[in-house]
């Protein structure tokens, strides 16, 4: 794989005139890493695995050439019979790769539909009884489609697989391999994900023919901007200590993580009742109760989203400034994904994860998979001196009883500070891990 940066514009991508008049109303001028790499290979036929993180404008990287290639050949469509499918884990964010469809071809006959569950299934069957050029769908809604004979996947002749690591965290896998089988022999198809875990590898080979592989990572100069930083607390402290950190921010837009649906429906509650503006996105709220969140959140009417990782994934707002993690995550994957909605277009950003001592062994998983130690916050009144010995000690017992080779202290810094800016109080003694560069997008 190759690491690569932007260096054309999209006059060099041979786009059809009518996308490059919308890339232009659009203020799109040069493609991103992704985008200029991925798009001549779309163009050209190949399949392609390519791993690119969240933010990186993957999105356009497919469906701009998508668009180009049902230009260049138009037919009507037929009733039930796609000339595209995207599969994506969750209706947000099918809905937002719907949108990107939508307005890039917005000077075209090339009609979208998305497909996905938890509203009712008239509009959707109408639109494919009418025939749609490309389909984005979630797997179980497709599936529920293709049995009631409404769609049938043999005009398929561009398949895309987007955010296959989530699919797989969701239990996905067993749904998109049934979605494939239905698939023509002859197809091209494009395969995207943020990492990519030895499942999804062997995923990616029954999908992809001799695919052009595309790693993008940041360089020095684009990587984006995000402070993080870990709070040791017990966990009954922890609602208090978010209370006290949003507090402390005056004004801010935050994204708060939960590994439950109910605590992410219960935080939001709390917050609200102690005068913070909140809500929460996750998977019981209907499909109205979750557009009206975002919409709140993107317009900053809402003040602190509070979701599950399953919810998140179709959050595409570039002003947030402080991810907090209020339950780590199980999955290193997971950490990655969350702290990347931070930072965006450019932006600086702060990821505060709380940890517990339930958690200890999540924070060194991350740290591991990050491959550096995330500095520790403990100048505030909710820190648990016990909590982070005992972290101290797993580390330790971990390394075979000693420190690292490159042992460091983290100075305590107060929320929000630049790393490397000391806080009021003393560092914590957890041994550093050696850094390469960091991939938290």
């Amino acid at each position: 794989m190759s690491t690569i940066e932007s260096t054309r514009s999209f006059h060099t991508l041979e786009l059809d005139a009518s996308i490059m008049q919308t890339l232009k109303q659009q203020q799109f001028h040069i493609p991103t890493p992704v985008q200029s790499e991925a798009i001549p290979l779309v163009l050209s036929g190949r399949d392609v695995l390519a791993s690119a993180q969240t933010g990186s404008g993957k999105t356009a990287a497919f469906a701009l050439p998508i668009i180009h290639q049902i230009t260049a050949e138009p037919r009507k469509p037929q009733p039930g019979r796609p000339k595209a499918l995207v599969l994506a884990p969750t209706r947000e964010l099918a809905g937002q790769i719907a949108e990107v469809f939508e307005l890039f071809s917005r000077n075209l006959r090339v009609s979208t539909a998305v497909i996905f569950g938890g509203v009712g299934k008239g509009a959707q069957v109408t639109a494919m009884r009418r025939g749609v050029d490309v389909v984005v769908a979630t797997p179980g809604r497709l599936l529920d489609l293709m049995q009631e004979g409404v769609i049938s996947l043999d005009h398929v002749q561009t398949v895309v697989l987007d955010e296959a690591d989530r699919m797989l965290d969701m239990g996905f896998i067993p749904d998109v391999r049934r979605v494939i089988a239905k698939l023509p022999a002859q197809r091209q198809s494009l395969f995207f994900s943020a990492t990519l875990p030895p499942q999804v590898v062997e995923l990616s080979r029954a999908l992809l023919t001799d695919p052009a592989r595309i790693a993008v990572e940041t360089n020095e100069t684009t990587r984006p901007q995000i402070d993080q930083s870990v709070m040791f607390v017990n966990r009954q402290d922890k609602r208090d200590a978010l209370r006290t950190l949003l507090t402390e921010k005056g004004s801010y837009r935050a994204l708060v993580f939960t590994r439950t649906k109910h605590r992410a429906r219960d935080l939001a509650k709390y917050l609200n009742k102690n005068g913070i503006t909140a809500d929460d996105l996750q998977g019981n709220k209907s499909q109205n109760a979750r557009i009206r969140a975002l919409a709140g959140f993107h317009s900053g009417d809402i003040q602190v989203l509070v979701a599950t990782d399953i919810a998140s994934r179709g959050i595409d707002v570039d002003d947030i400034d402080h991810v907090i993690n209020f339950e780590l995550p199980n999955e290193p994957e997971s950490y990655v994904h969350r702290i990347g909605r931070t930072a965006r277009a450019g932006k600086a950003g702060i990821a505060v994860s709380f940890c517990d001592e339930s958690e200890i062994e999540h924070l060194a998983e991350i740290e591991r998979a990050i491959e550096q130690s995330v500095p520790v916050i403990t100048n505030h009144r909710y820190h648990a001196k016990a909590v982070a010995d005992a972290a101290l000690a797993y580390t330790s017992r971990r390394n075979g009883g000693s420190q690292r080779s490159a042992p460091a202290t983290h100075a305590a810094r107060r929320p929000g500070t630049r790393a490397g800016e000391s806080g009021r109080g003393g560092g914590s003694q957890r041994p550093r891990s050696r850094r390469r560069s960091s991939r938290a997008r």
